[in-house]
């Protein structure tokens, strides 16, 4: 007496081709890609032109999320509480300024750090050797208290303690918050605009 169930499978396999199968698991493919696409759009939060995810890296969420924030926001995957980052994009081929108002640097209770990348997200090559500024990096402030860091491939005269050296071609921005504060925890803190100066 036959098992009716090895009876049915068997006559739904009949007409699978090794064709069909490999039509399957390509058209599987696109559509797990394009699922994850749309899943890690909905969690980017731009503002400013700096774009941001929060709650992938919370614990709990599923291989396809963590997919999802990867090919959207090519960076790590962090518990929000540890660390939070932001990234923006830069056309080149002038000077810009970062200001941050007083009291506007980015809440933390360890450390931040912005970071130039050229546009494959290798560092800039320049005189001073420096690729990064950070909350140890000796800024020094504006009469009223407000910092501003100098994108430029060359020294600004006068603020050469706050320049950041960029290419003349596109570039990237990382801003990296170590333990970030309150206001960045729930979303309220912005980063500030990267500026064209005239």
């Amino acid at each position: 007496m036959e098992n009716p169930v090895v009876t049915i499978f068997a006559s739904l396999l009949e007409g699978i081709s090794v064709t069909h199968v490999v039509q399957g698991i390509i058209i599987g493919g696109v559509l797990a890609f394009i699922t994850a696409q749309l899943l890690g759009r909905t969690k980017i939060k731009k503002v400013n032109g700096w774009r941001t995810m929060y709650g992938f890296g919370v614990p709990g969420n599923g291989m396809l999320l963590r997919a999802a924030s990867y090919q959207v926001f090519p960076g790590p995957v962090n518990v929000p509480q540890e660390a939070m980052y932001w990234t923006t994009s830069v056309a080149g081929r002038g000077n810009y300024i970062i200001h941050f108002p007083p009291g506007g640097l980015p809440p933390n209770d360890a450390f931040w750090s912005l970071t130039m990348s050229d546009a494959n997200n290798d560092f800039v090559k320049n005189p001073i050797d420096r690729y990064a500024v950070n909350d140890r990096s000796h800024l020094a402030q504006n009469p009223d208290g407000s910092i501003d860091i100098y994108l430029e491939s060359t020294p600004p005269a006068g603020h050469e303690s706050n320049w950041l050296p960029a290419p003349t071609r596109k570039f990237i921005l990382w801003l990296r918050v170590y333990m970030p504060g309150a206001a960045i925890l729930e979303g309220s803190y912005q980063v500030p605009p990267v500026v064209k100066m005239k």
